[in-house]
């Protein structure tokens, strides 16, 4: 699977599902960050070139999880990049101070991620260098809300949903990557101190045996493990995990130096394993007994 800055098959897009001919696992799997399709348009807008922007990417995460058709669970992958739009955002956490128009009442522009130039229309890439070489309109937000968010979350929704109507409940996997160098440090030079962090928004967002059964078999496998630290879940943990409802939300985040050269965005050999560990989670999480809401 080939990354690319544009694609015209894939223009105008916003993702693709991967289904299994059968759905026999309770699961369904999200990768919103991992789109690579730079559109001309975007590219000239933006002031930095297309490997800068790719740093805001979880690249290849959807291939880590790209297993879960084949085990019996869907998995949804957003096409668009991050820095184009973020789909683990509220729908308009915007920054004023990128749109040449004021912005409509409903707009959140005092979020947190706002406030760190990564609202829904990001004003930088992970890196801090600002993307854009001029102010945007709000009708541009607008439209890729339209045509990219709001196509995602319904298509996200409808899988959740499904699995819900066929299981009596439903586990979101949603699949992230982290930077090595934002990710806590043991005392040796660049040497990660943890390889997952799991994301269940302190408990609030899917049973307890749920994160207990995710993490014991990571750790198993000799990696080492947080909690909620220093990411407890974004919107869509926050937004779709509602326990008692049968709606499970967990968030992975996977240390990207696991698996890629951070510097050339290039897969490392150890990517096939990571791959069939993560096959191994997906069918050990898709067997855990959940109670069913009355």
């Amino acid at each position: 699977m080939d990354r690319h800055l544009d694609a015209d098959t894939d223009r105008g897009q916003a993702f693709d599902i991967l289904v299994p001919p059968v759905q026999t696992l309770p699961l369904v799997l999200a990768s919103p960050h991992s789109g690579a399709c730079y559109s001309p348009e975007f590219l000239a807008a933006s002031k930095l070139d297309g490997f800068a922007l790719r740093k805001s990417e979880d690249s290849f995460v959807d291939e880590i999880f790209l297993t879960a058709p084949g085990l019996g669970a869907p998995l949804i992958r957003a096409l668009f990049p991050r820095a184009f739009l973020d789909a683990n955002r509220e729908a308009f956490e915007l920054d004023p101070e990128m749109f040449a128009d004021v912005l409509p009442a409903y707009v959140n522009t005092r979020s947190p991620r706002v406030s760190a130039g990564l609202g829904t229309i990001a004003k930088v890439v992970a890196n801090g260098e600002e993307i854009y070489r001029g102010k945007l309109r709000f009708a541009e937000a607008l439209a890729r809300i339209n045509q990219f968010y709001h196509p995602y979350h319904a298509a996200l929704k409808r899988l959740i949903d499904e699995t819900r109507r066929r299981f009596g409940y439903c586990v979101l996997i949603d699949c992230h990557s982290m930077p090595s160098s934002g990710a806590p440090l043991d005392g040796e030079a660049g040497r990660p101190w943890v390889d997952f962090v799991l994301g269940d928004c302190y408990g609030n967002a899917c049973i307890p045996v749920l994160m207990e059964t995710a993490e014991r078999a990571l750790r198993s496998y000799g990696y080492v493990v947080n909690r909620n630290t220093p990411y407890a879940g974004g919107f869509t943990t926050r937004h779709y995990g509602r326990p008692r409802m049968g709606l499970h939300a967990l968030q992975i985040e996977i240390n990207r130096a696991l698996y890629m050269d951070e510097r050339s965005i290039t897969r490392k050999p150890y990517i096939d394993t990571l791959t069939d560990r993560m096959a191994d989670l997906i069918q050990i999480l898709g067997q855990v007994r959940i109670p069913v809401p009355d």
